[in-house]
């Protein structure tokens, strides 16, 4: 049920982002009066499974077998379809290549368009919805995976910044810290700043974590005791435990992995109560649990937005997005760092959906997703917008426009690059979910 669930989050985002798309390009196709013969979501190479063109339209809707994406086919345009047969008659009033280049701009950057403004109405909705929370960084302090330990990190530390960027969401960190590509990071540890120098072989390191590699230091303060434990009577609401058979340890992490060595027997605790430390015998269980609830800290801002405050800070989050995502592209085109082999196909989308349907999560992934597709779609990749958009900016500097043998021709060498892509995120999918 759980993988179900996943799958049709998947297939529901990437409709709609797809359908947003190609309605970019359709909807500046009509305004410039271009026509445009098939509207389709998925690809319907050798048939569809559903098509319908109304009377008195030149538009064929519908949608295909192939959920590898969409297509908008406008007359008179070399595009993924290679139908080239239209471009052997003189140019027809209606087509594509009888526009003027700034209008066959528009139409090709269409799609980006209203990828991007997809985004900004979904993170505006979203945060009249639920607001944003967040945990500023200067209020909470890491805990160490073993691999920021190596790097240098220690629990407890703050981190100030990483070179001279400074952090502001504490768990974009790991994220920061791969995007800045930081040669030192600064720490306040102990009310000292330290300067950590990181090296250059971090960033792999952390991809192939896959997760981040800081977590929230948690000081282990006892909120209550559970009924029917051991240790009823031994601990109190507040005690802050520092130490366990004599060793120092303040974060629950910490205490939590000292305990499941001692199962089922007695431990010395150390703990902090009103000021005054007291060392106190606990009983463990047979799970190495005390059997005590932990007081989380209080560091989860939370910020409410009204109609006035959403547009900006929607417009605002869909433009950092966008920041973000370029910088992980540039992780992904240094071999050094190995971040190509990050690169998945619908396999790894469906892995960042959760296996519960939660409609805020969807819709800031499906966010997330229509910024990724716009971005994408603006690399000088010829069977991309992008490549298109070089082609036409090209014509409007140098006024010599391309010839169709040679926008034939990029078309055919930019789906051959796009393939290679496919194949490489495949086998990563396999490598990684599979092997």
């Amino acid at each position: 049920m759980d993988i179900l669930i996943k799958t049709i989050q998947v297939l529901l985002a990437l409709s709609i982002l797809i359908l947003v798309h190609e309605l970019g390009h359709f909807c500046f196709a009509k305004m410039f009066r271009i026509r445009v013969e098939k509207f389709y979501l998925f690809f319907d190479w050798g048939f569809a499974l559903f098509k319908w063109k109304p009377k008195k339209s030149e538009t064929e809707y519908g949608i295909g077998w192939l959920p590898l994406g969409g297509y908008c086919k406008i007359a008179g345009m070399v595009d993924e379809s290679m139908d080239t047969d239209a471009l052997k008659s003189e140019p027809k009033p209606w087509e594509f290549r009888s526009k003027p280049a700034w209008q066959r701009l528009l139409v090709m950057a269409g799609g980006v368009i209203f990828n991007f403004l997809l985004a900004i109405v979904i993170y505006i909705i979203l945060l009249l919805g639920w607001g944003k929370s967040y945990i500023k960084n200067s209020d909470a302090a890491v805990y160490t995976s073993p691999l920021a330990y190596e790097m240098g990190f220690r629990n407890g530390d703050k981190i100030i910044g990483f070179d001279d960027y400074t952090p502001e969401d504490f768990s974009a960190l790991s994220a920061d810290l791969l995007h800045e590509q930081a040669e030192t990071a600064t720490v306040l540890r102990g009310g000292d700043t330290v300067k950590i120098d990181l090296g250059d072989d971090y960033i792999p390191k952390i991809l192939q974590q896959k997760q981040p590699i800081f977590g929230i230091a948690v000081p282990f303060v006892v909120d209550e005791v559970i009924e029917g434990s051991l240790n009823e009577g031994v601990f109190l609401p507040g005690d802050s435990l520092v130490a366990v058979n004599g060793q120092e340890m303040t974060y629950f992490q910490d205490i939590r992995q000292y305990l499941s060595g001692y199962k089922d027997t007695t431990v010395t605790i150390s703990v902090v109560r009103d000021g005054a430390p007291i060392d106190l015998k606990a009983r463990t269980d047979t799970s190495g649990l005390i059997k005590v609830t932990t007081r989380m800290p209080d560091v989860i801002t939370t910020k409410e937005y009204n109609v006035l405050t959403a547009i900006p800070a929607g417009i605002k989050l869909t433009f950092s997005t966008i920041g973000s995502y370029l910088k992980e592209l540039k992780l992904i085109f240094n071999p050094e760092t190995e971040a190509y082999k990050e690169v998945g196909t619908f396999i790894s989308i469906g892995s960042i959906f959760p296996e519960k349907w939660d409609w805020m999560r969807f819709w800031n992934i499906s966010a997330l997703l229509s910024i990724m597709l716009g971005v994408m779609n603006l690399l000088p990749i010829p069977a991309l917008d992008g490549g298109h958009i070089l082609f036409t900016l090209y014509e409007m500097v140098t006024r010599r426009k391309p010839s169709d043998k040679f926008l034939i021709a990029a078309q055919a060498i930019g789906m051959i690059l796009l393939l290679m892509l496919m194949v490489l995120a495949f086998w990563n999918d396999l490598r990684n979910f599979i092997f």
